[in-house]
């Protein structure tokens, strides 16, 4: 029962790691190079307040979880108890 319960964890675990590594990739820098310079910087704009509702900001929430769920799913398979 115990090897089944690890097999399911570690398909998970293999699931979320190419996940994780593929919304990373999609997500875009956050460099603003020399445009940072000048007066207006990205925390003024529009887009930078709304970035919550947004494609990005879900990307964003979708990272923060499934590195929870990588973080969660590392420490557990590699306990002995399971």
């Amino acid at each position: 029962m115990t090897a089944v319960i690890r097999t399911i964890l570690t398909v998970i675990f293999t699931i979320d790691c190419v996940a994780l590594i593929i919304i990373i990739l999609r997500q875009q820098g956050k460099d603003n190079g020399l445009g940072a310079i000048g007066g207006m910087t990205s925390a003024d704009t529009y887009w930078s307040k709304n970035k919550g509702r947004s494609e990005e900001g879900r990307m964003i929430l979708a990272t923060r979880i499934m590195s929870i769920v990588f973080i969660g799913l590392a420490v557990l398979l590699n306990t002995k108890f399971i």
